[in-house]
């Protein structure tokens, strides 16, 4: 994802934590995945919130960008994702280490 699907991508992020109520801390889009680290209520599921930003996208991303839909014919999205939550290391540390990613691939 570059250039516009990407620009597209991230406004969609901004919109769908507006909407759930939790507050983007990172991002950083890579060429096979995302990181996202959020700030969510205790009431929202790790998974509703995954489902969601998935859905959102997937749905928005192919009807702005029609092309999508041949390319990422299986699905835009895996079905799986990594979660994680903050405890014995600090937000600090995850912050960091989200936006190191795209510095990491760029090497490699």
């Amino acid at each position: 994802m570059v250039g516009p699907v990407r620009d597209e991508l991230l406004a969609l992020f901004d919109s769908i934590a507006l909407t759930q109520g939790v507050k983007l801390l990172a991002t950083e889009v890579m060429d096979d995945h995302v990181h996202i680290f959020v700030s969510a209520p205790p009431r929202l599921s790790p998974a509703e919130l995954v489902n969601s930003f998935k859905g959102v996208t997937a749905r928005m991303l192919r009807m702005h960008f029609p092309a999508l839909k041949k390319s990422c014919a299986k699905g835009l999205w895996t079905k799986t994702y990594y979660v994680g939550t903050v405890g014995a290391v600090t937000e600090e540390t995850i912050r960091k280490y989200v936006e190191m990613q795209k510095a990491h691939e760029q090497e490699d």
